[in-house]
């Protein structure tokens, strides 16, 4: 059985029911197979800590900025909590080492398990929320979230990229970006997708992703760049 008590000692939360710490790392596959060692999985405290993130974010994000309009506070929130970004947190944490999950769950390690572990790291919130109060969730969160809001702006991670490039790109050369994938790898469940942007016969960047979608957002970030738009 996974020590919880050693992720309690990682984020500094003595929890005083131990059992909800446990139903935030357990996956509903894992129930299937362990019906009598878990009361429930963690999707309830997932869906709490979904609305205890939000509401933290959104004030951080409402007084850190008092002069941007709600449409952009809204792209900063998005960037700040979408899956990519609290995954990475909770890779960070080492959730991993901890997640109750199926034998085939545990096998992969791919796109599903980033999505795993971004509802897990919810479901944290969720727990801490619970079992401590709010402001000892929001502590959590302001730890683990809000210095990212940095690079979100300096990369322009808010921005819809794509959007971003070819208005830029129609406005400066007078020509609409193509997209068209140069490269794919891997498994059917865990493919990587390699994508080159160009303007006209000029190929300005290439973007890396797990899908053709993010790969393209990926390419017309690095051609911002590259183009210095």
């Amino acid at each position: 059985m996974k020590d919880f008590s050693e992720f309690e000692q990682k984020i500094g939360v003595n929890f005083k029911d131990k059992e909800l710490l446990k139903t935030a790392f357990t996956h509903r596959s894992w129930i299937n197979e362990h019906k009598y060692e878990a009361k429930e999985h963690n999707e309830r405290l997932e869906f709490l800590g979904d609305a205890v993130l939000e509401l933290a974010v959104t004030r951080f994000l409402y007084d850190k900025f008092p002069q941007k309009p709600e449409g952009e506070l809204t792209a900063y929130r998005a960037a700040l909590v979408n899956t990519q970004s609290i995954s990475e947190e909770a890779r960070k944490l080492g959730m991993n080492d901890f997640l109750l999950l199926s034998k085939g769950e545990a096998k992969d390690t791919g796109r599903a398990r980033e999505y795993i572990l971004a509802n897990t790291f919810e479901a944290v919130i969720g727990a801490i929320y619970l079992d401590q109060g709010y402001e000892v969730a929001e502590r959590f969160i302001a730890k683990h979230i809000y210095p990212k809001i940095d690079e979100v702006i300096e990369k322009k991670l808010w921005l819809d990229a794509k959007s971003a490039f070819q208005e830029a790109a129609q406005e400066k050369v007078g020509i609409t970006p193509t997209y068209t994938t140069v490269d794919e790898s891997g498994p059917d469940h865990d493919k990587t997708f390699v994508v080159a942007v160009s303007l006209g016969d000029e190929q300005v960047a290439l973007g890396k992703g797990r899908s053709k979608q993010e790969a393209e957002r990926a390419a017309a970030r690095k051609a911002l760049e590259v183009k210095g738009w």
